[in-house]
């Protein structure tokens, strides 16, 4: 998967009036009802086009005289071109969305809805892509492909600190940490580089555990790192971390990026991004390798925040029906093993093949789809209460118990 940001959102604050603009004036958006118009990431120009390709000509066979119009975006300014077009009462009848970026969209009805179960896989859909396509108990968003998190590892210096079999379990990569760290005691050198407040990191331990970070009950969002399990996964992850890392306990995952750590032989291992690989610098290409991230429990992978793509129906189009068939198609079971061919995370757990980044994304998970969800992110919330944590500022049970309570009064906000 092409390397981005799954964090940052860019949307302007008139998305929902600009909708209703559109919507208003949609009529006069196409020439004829018998034409769609695709917004696809630049990815699929480069990396399958062949698919994209055999993708109209099937819609087209089974709807005779509909032309399709593919226009390739970037992922720097496609929500600035998506807000533009939607002002102006155009746009795509199908768009590409980045998963993070879903959540405001659907808030603000800019998306249509979708019939789930329609679609190939929907049932064993990534748990995490398939959250970020949902909203108010409906489906606007389809998943399209996916890029996991994996651990990252140096095999020269493994195999000097005598590990002969990957780790397949927490406990297992911790003794393997004490290890590395004895034959590489150097100042700063990281057996497992983890920034402290890298919250993907954290909240993978708090959902291996069975804990979460909020739940809608009734309406009402609940905050729920202070529940039993959720203190488990924190414990556990503070417990990890100390044993581990040498990073500093109150930085984040881009102040030093790992992998310029790894880089500058600073670090055994790091867990991030399949895509971490292209930065691990030319002395340790020869020597990485990497391996999927253990949980608690014996030979199950630690739950990942998933990278991917959504695909979504614009609530402006005319083309309605003809854009879900179209989507429809760009993601049935065939259309899938094309894409993990090329080296992609199909959408759906019961088509994962056996390679490192398709067995990180079999158990995931996602933020909570709330439209303040961003407002968290920007507060902190999540980093103020990891730093508190491995600086002993407060105890577990006291910055979860405040983060979750923040957490759910930024959610409820109206």
């Amino acid at each position: 998967m092409k390397r981005r940001s799954i964090v940052a959102l860019s949307i302007v604050a008139v998305t929902a009036a600009a909708v209703m603009a559109a919507t208003s004036g949609a009529a006069t958006r196409h020439a004829t009802a018998n034409s769609i118009t695709v917004w696809l990431q630049v990815d699929a120009q480069s990396g399958w086009p062949d698919l994209v390709a055999s993708t109209n000509q099937k819609f087209q066979s089974d709807h005779p005289g509909t032309t399709v119009s593919v226009q390739y975006q970037n992922w720097g300014d496609h929500l600035q071109k998506f807000d533009a077009t939607l002002a102006g009462g155009g746009g795509p009848d199908v768009i590409e969305m980045g998963n993070t970026e879903m959540t405001k969209y659907m808030a603000a009805g800019a998306f249509a809805s979708l019939d789930r179960s329609s679609f190939d896989n929907s049932a064993s859909w990534l748990k995490g892509l398939a959250a970020s396509g949902a909203f108010g108990g409906k489906t606007y968003g389809v998943p399209y492909y996916a890029g996991s998190r994996v651990v990252t590892y140096r095999t020269d210096l493994f195999k000097k600190a005598g590990i002969r079999k990957l780790p397949t379990t927490t406990a297992a990569y911790m003794a393997d940490a004490k290890r590395l760290l004895a034959k590489n005691p150097k100042k700063g050198f990281s057996p497992i580089y983890i920034a402290g407040t890298d919250w993907y990191v954290a909240m993978g331990f708090v959902f291996d555990y069975g804990g979460g970070i909020a739940q809608q009950i009734s309406g009402k969002w609940k905050g729920l790192l202070d529940s039993k399990k959720s203190i488990a996964g924190l414990t556990a992850f503070r417990n990890f971390y100390l044993a581990t890392s040498r990073a500093s306990k109150t930085t984040d995952e881009t102040h030093p990026n790992p992998y310029d750590v790894y880089a500058q032989g600073q670090a055994a291992s790091m867990i991030g991004p399949s895509w971490f690989t292209c930065c691990v610098g030319k002395a340790y290409t020869g020597s990485t390798a990497q391996f999927v991230m253990p949980g608690h429990v014996k030979g199950q992978a630690i739950p990942g925040f998933l990278g991917g793509s959504d695909l979504a129906v614009p609530a402006t189009s005319n083309s309605k029906s003809l854009a879900a068939d179209w989507i429809k198609d760009f993601t049935s079971t065939s259309a899938e093993k094309t894409l993990q061919a090329k080296g992609n995370i199909p959408n759906a757990t019961n088509l994962l093949g056996s390679s490192v980044n398709e067995r990180a994304a079999a158990r995931s998970w996602f933020v909570p789809t709330a439209k303040h969800w961003v407002d968290v992110e920007n507060g902190n919330i999540l980093r103020n209460m990891l730093a508190q944590i491995l600086t002993n500022k407060l105890s577990i049970r006291q910055a979860a118990s405040s983060a979750s309570d923040n957490i759910a009064s930024v959610l409820n906000q109206p």
